[in-house]
């Protein structure tokens, strides 16, 4: 499980990522809560989601 402090570091890379960064992120790390997970979605791009899905 991933503790609030590395998630809040992640976030801040996440956010500062591309797309295919982003994605990268999101596929690959692991020990994130639900809800870790549902925020970071609320950062993603809309219009790029369908290659998040792809991704997964």
């Amino acid at each position: 499980m991933v503790d609030n402090n590395q998630f809040q570091r992640l976030k801040e890379k996440f956010q500062a990522a591309t797309v295919d960064e982003k994605i990268d992120l999101y596929v690959t790390t692991e020990g994130l809560t639900q809800n870790q997970y549902k925020e970071l979605l609320r950062v993603f791009p809309l219009d790029q989601i369908s290659k998040l899905e792809e991704a997964l």
